[in-house]
């Protein structure tokens, strides 16, 4: 991850705490509708654990993880659970999760580094398993007013990086447009795929 950016979010853990973001919870919606009850999700960026409160109260087994260890700290007092402090390229696991969510995290990944993680998070995946990450849509990377590093990918390069970093079974990119930390709006691309079995 960006040095930069992840120290703006170190910086930055309580605030981020204190935002209420109900926008990308249908999406999360339809996304655990594909799941079985109580499958293992982990979460890539938990950021204060919105979203992984939303898991756990739907019953399903949640491994929420963040990079930056002030996030993580808000994360685990909000949830009363541990979350581990780990960054992308730590993750090591080999077909230990159900599902992996990764919402607005993976877009801070440097471009030639992004195929290498997206490769550890299929191989962190069991057979058929489901994942959904989301992007801030561009055609080169750079930073935003706030000096995080965004990859800004077009669809035909995320399509392109995904197949490069394994098989999967079925790949789909939806588009729509956010409200970030800065308060500016942002067109987004929302990537489920599964995994090859």
């Amino acid at each position: 991850m960006d040095e930069e950016t992840l120290q703006f979010y170190r910086g930055h853990a309580d605030a981020y705490a204190g935002r209420e973001i109900t926008s990308r919870r249908a999406r999360l919606t339809v996304f655990l509708a594909r799941l079985a009850p109580g499958a293992c999700i982990l979460e890539l960026g938990c950021g204060a654990g919105g979203d992984t409160a939303d898991m756990l109260a739907r019953g399903f087994d949640v491994r929420p993880t963040d990079g930056s260890p002030e996030m993580a700290a808000v994360a685990s007092k909000r949830l009363g659970r541990l979350v581990r402090t780990m960054l992308f390229h730590e993750l090591d696991e080999v077909g230990a999760y159900d599902a992996v969510w990764a919402n607005a995290c993976l877009l801070h990944v440097p471009r030639p580094e992004l195929t290498g993680v997206l490769a550890r998070i299929w191989r962190a995946l069991k057979p058929a398993g489901h994942f959904f990450a989301s992007y801030k849509t561009g055609e080169v990377e750079g930073r935003d007013a706030l000096n995080r590093y965004y990859n800004y990918p077009s669809q035909d390069w995320l399509r392109a990086t995904y197949a490069a970093a394994g098989s999967w079974n079925s790949l789909s990119i939806e588009s729509g447009d956010v409200k970030g930390f800065d308060d500016k709006m942002a067109s987004m691309l929302f990537v489920v795929a599964q995994r090859s079995a």
